[in-house]
């Protein structure tokens, strides 16, 4: 009796070990973290992921940035507190340094210190689309006083691709321009232009989507099938290459490796840039999911600094709301500097009034010792506007696409040589009276006249050359404006 009873508990012993062994395996599989992802190196194999390949990028970029996320709710940002300390301490490498600040206004003038020069601010930012300048080389826009020039990755992505800059030494040595600082975004903007078109384009229809009928520069088709022009997910976006085709797949991650490998001097983060037109709702998730991807580029970035500096993009349209709460939360996080974006609205009225009650929160506390640039504005009513609300940099390939449309800028306004023919016979007068550039020193405005008239590459040559000189004088005289008090 007493062998039976002792047997009976034995076996009641074993089936509980067996069920607390089942509970823990279970357990175990539910609250499991993913393992982290090796670091991948920059090629262009990972980076334009093919359509067979994208599920792979997509779990393994889902798997990285997952533990970043609540597990409660998985559309929250990234806490402040979940980033390293050694992140908000200040860089030896990359700072603001300011000079004089306006008793009038906002505007202040001061230097950025980066590993390959100063920018003197307020500074205009160049475009170099391709890695080049529209219509005039580095050595031509280094005369014309040209400091920051902007690089798009979008495009160097497509050609010739992060692994031949970075092999070539990095995006300075590849455009032979070794000691002045470069900027590149994360392609974001040129992604979500395939989708909407450009800021004219978006406003005219309303924030309409394109189709997704690509044609390449030699006008062959792809995409048969009518669709939308871009896919976003939680991980990245897809997108399709307007050179062949090929599917690509733009996460976070993905987009600062790229810029790893250029070597630029400020990076910027990946974001989603939502129509002027939207929807509200729409328009906070979109918010919502820049602050997700932002806050996963800059851990991403943290992983290996490199001597670069990160800026976020501020977000929210000309909504108050969200705009604050952008501003709010990504400055909280370790980014070394502020640039505005997204839809900054329809025209520069209603940006000086977006200005007007948002960058005095740049004014707060650990913000207005980090600098602030506004991205893709630079006319010069624009800029003299935005500057007295404390912008300190302003990217645009406006002079240039003006001068390969006949426009020269001048302290009178606009010039269009081909208006009439009163340039036409203009002997020994040059563009502008006052510009030391050396379009203005060499050649005056009936030779010009005669140039674009005759459509001569040389006159976008020399127009870009003044206009790009023009520019950086503007800002120079603002600059001493500032200083005098009179702004």
């Amino acid at each position: 009796m007493k062998f039976i009873i002792l047997r009976s508990i034995w076996h009641i012993h074993i089936i509980i070990l067996l069920m607390i062994s089942l509970l823990t395996i279970q357990s175990c599989a539910f609250l499991q973290i993913p393992r982290r992802s090796a670091k991948v190196s920059t090629t262009m194999s990972q980076l334009f992921s093919s359509s067979s390949a994208s599920s792979s990028s997509s779990s393994l970029s889902s798997s990285s940035s997952s533990k970043q996320l609540s597990k409660d709710d998985p559309t929250t940002p990234d806490h402040p507190s979940t980033f390293p300390e050694w992140a908000y301490e200040p860089r030896d490498f990359f700072r603001y340094e300011l000079i004089y600040q306006s008793e009038k206004s906002q505007a202040r003038v001061g230097r950025i210190h980066t590993p390959h020069g100063i920018i003197d601010t307020p500074g205009f930012v160049a475009v170099a689309t391709n890695g080049a300048l529209k219509g005039l080389d580095f050595r031509q826009a280094d005369e014309a006083g040209q400091q920051l020039v902007f690089c798009n990755s979008y495009h160097l992505l497509l050609q010739p691709g992060p692994d031949v800059i970075e092999e070539a030494g990095g995006l300075h040595k590849y455009i032979n321009r070794p000691n002045k600082p470069l900027i590149t975004d994360s392609g974001g903007f040129q992604v979500f232009s395939l989708a909407y078109g450009s800021v004219k384009e978006s406003l005219e229809t309303e924030g309409e989507l394109k189709r997704s009928n690509i044609k390449s520069r030699r006008g062959d088709s792809f995409m048969a099938k009518d669709g939308p022009a871009v896919k976003v997910t939680e991980d990245g976006v897809y997108f399709r290459s307007y050179r062949d085709g090929r599917k690509i797949f733009l996460t976070p991650e993905s987009t600062v490796e790229a810029q790893k490998s250029y070597g630029s001097d400020i990076i910027i983060p990946l974001d989603q840039l939502p129509p002027y037109h939207i929807d509200r709702q729409k328009l906070v998730e979109s918010v919502h999911r820049s602050h997700r991807w932002e806050a996963r580029s800059l851990r991403k970035h943290l992983e290996n600094v490199q001597q670069q500096a990160m800026y976020c993009v501020v977000h929210g349209g000309v909504d108050v709301e969200m705009r604050t709460e952008s501003v709010n939360y990504l400055t909280s996080l370790p980014f070394d500097g502020y640039a505005i974006g997204g839809s900054l609205g329809k025209n520069s009225a209603e940006l000086l009034q977006l200005l007007d009650w948002m960058m005095p929160m740049f004014e707060q506390g650990h913000r207005k010792h980090k600098p602030r640039h506004l991205l893709g504005i630079a006319d010069e009513e624009s800029i003299r506007g935005a500057l007295a609300h404390g912008i300190d940099t302003f990217d645009s390939c406006y002079p240039t696409r003006l001068s390969r449309h006949g426009t020269l800028l001048t302290r009178n306004g606009k010039m269009h040589i081909a208006s009439g023919k009163r340039h036409s016979k203009a002997y020994g007068i040059p563009i502008d009276e006052e510009c030391k550039c050396s379009t203005c020193t060499h050649y005056d405005r009936a030779y010009l006249w005669h140039l674009f008239k005759a459509r001569e590459p040389l006159f976008i040559q020399l127009a870009a050359a003044h206009n790009v000189h023009y520019m950086n004088d503007l800002m120079a005289r603002l600059r001493q404006e500032i200083l005098d008090g009179k702004l």
